[in-house]
């Protein structure tokens, strides 16, 4: 283990308490953040946390420390974690080492980098809100994503999370010539697993990368895998110039490994058990997501919300950061309108005149308007039916309802499933159909010729097929 050149630094474990570790070194105390290695065979991977005097450091386990004893020598590999970058990583799956788990051959002519990375200083930063296009009618709409920005991605299980994202990453790959990196901090194995199959069918592998923290590896491996993914990221917006799409599932659970690593080092838990340094820990990993002069790192992120308590504090503090939020609803799936997007709980700071400009920013006031009405107006329907309602109303339901079939659309990544080539619609064709719905051009066409259609004039010309339920009467 030992180096001819430079004299490795060794030091003895002195105690061992589940995943925090305290070794003793009597030449050189190494810095935070550095990466020791201790075992029989140097596979303990401990990263130091704190000094705790001249010759003690304590550092958490990013490895199972089973086999670990007092008196085991452990070496200071002289630097942090490192990860791989390089276009050798595309198409592949890491841990949070950088060792590729897809079973596949190590790949070659890769760079390796600290996941310890500054910020882009102000000076570098785009002072431009840009609007990040993803093809999507009801997010492009209603919505608008931020080019170097961050979105939350709110939902259940069984809403169309995943289908959302892959279609995502679909038309990244295919509209910004950019590339996708998947980052599962606290991830079931069966989930990434089944996302891996999902990209490969969907042919969107090749410009796309994923690493895993999975729920069963000691919290210090969590708390360090969305490190791993943004420094992969960093590489190809600053080395490439190109963009990046970022999705990170789930962000709570970041928040929940370091939680756990300030507990196991002693430190005194604040509001609600969170660690005291949050705040710190979020930012540091969230500021890294920006829009720079030389390419833009667009982030969506899952967000668990601790039992719907929006004044949690890991769930305040995230806010804090995001730029947009999307809700996916049950009721809106069950109802076969896919992509479920709640239109009138999804929100998006970028939906303002002086960057939307002023005919978008209208358009969307009008359409969450008359969807609002329509939902105003739904029990009364539901009582005592469409006939008992005034003609203005009427023709307010009539249009609603366009509007939240035309609000659908077929993915590229559900063909295979659904039958309906994909489509990727531009923002301008999105708004012309909206504002030809709200004038009453499609009030005598059936309300299914609008359904999974992309472009308006499709409707024109469609057969009439299979709607989604009309609205369940209450007994």
């Amino acid at each position: 283990m030992t180096n001819t050149t430079i004299p490795a630094n060794i030091g003895t474990v002195v105690s061992v308490h589940g995943s925090v570790v305290d070794i003793r070194f009597e030449e050189h105390l190494p810095p935070i953040s550095t990466l020791l290695h201790a075992g029989k065979t140097g596979d303990i991977a401990i990263e130091v946390l704190a000094q705790l005097d001249r010759h003690r450091v304590r550092g958490i386990a990013l490895t199972p420390t089973q086999g670990l004893a007092r008196g085991m020598t452990v070496e200071d590999s002289g630097g942090p974690l490192m990860a791989p970058v390089g276009k050798g990583i595309l198409s592949r799956m890491f841990d949070v080492f950088g060792k590729a788990i897809d079973r596949l051959p190590v790949p070659s002519e890769l760079e390796w980098r600290s996941v310890h990375q500054a910020p882009p200083p102000l000076s570098r930063r785009s002072t431009k809100s840009e609007i990040f296009e993803t093809g999507i009618k009801v997010i492009d709409v209603l919505m608008p994503l931020e080019r170097g920005g961050k979105a939350g991605l709110f939902g259940g299980a069984g809403v169309g999370k995943t289908v959302l994202l892959t279609e995502m990453i679909h038309n990244m790959v295919g509209q910004h010539q950019g590339v996708s990196i998947f980052c599962g901090i606290g991830e079931r194995c069966r989930e990434g697993e089944e996302l891996y199959r999902d990209m490969q069918a969907a042919d969107v592998l090749p410009n796309m990368v994923m690493v895993f923290g999975q729920m069963n590896e000691p919290p210090g491996a969590r708390f360090r895998i969305g490190h791993v993914a943004l420094t992969m990221a960093e590489y190809f917006r600053d080395d490439e110039h190109r963009d990046v799409l970022l999705l990170i599932d789930n962000i709570f659970r970041f928040i929940q490994a370091g939680s756990e690593v300030s507990g196991l080092m002693g430190q005194m838990p604040s509001r609600l058990g969170y660690q005291p340094t949050m705040g710190t820990e979020l930012a540091g990993l969230e500021e890294r997501i920006a829009n720079t002069d030389k390419g833009a790192i667009t982030s969506i992120q899952a967000v668990y919300v601790p039992a719907d308590d929006f004044t949690d504090p890991a769930a305040v503090h995230t806010f804090s950061h995001l730029s947009a939020s999307i809700v996916l609803s049950r009721k809106r799936a069950s109802e076969g309108l896919y992509p479920a997007i709640d239109p009138l709980q999804s929100s998006s700071k970028m939906a303002t005149p002086g960057i939307i400009g002023e005919h978008h920013y209208l358009l969307a006031q009008e359409i969450r308007r008359t969807l609002a009405q329509y939902a105003e107006l739904k029990d009364i329907i539901a009582m005592l039916g469409l006939e008992q309602l005034s003609p203005a109303d009427r023709s307010t339901v009539a249009r609603a309802r366009r509007l939240e079939r035309f609000l659908t659309q077929p993915f590229f990544t559900t063909e295979q499933f659904s039958g309906l080539k994909g489509k990727l619609v531009s923002l301008g064709d999105a708004l012309d159909g909206c504002e030809r719905i709200l004038q009453d051009e499609f009030k005598d066409y059936p309300e299914s010729a609008l359904y999974m259609i992309g472009e308006i004039g499709e409707a024109k010309s469609k057969p009439k097929q299979a709607e989604p339920t009309e609205e369940p009467a209450t007994p």
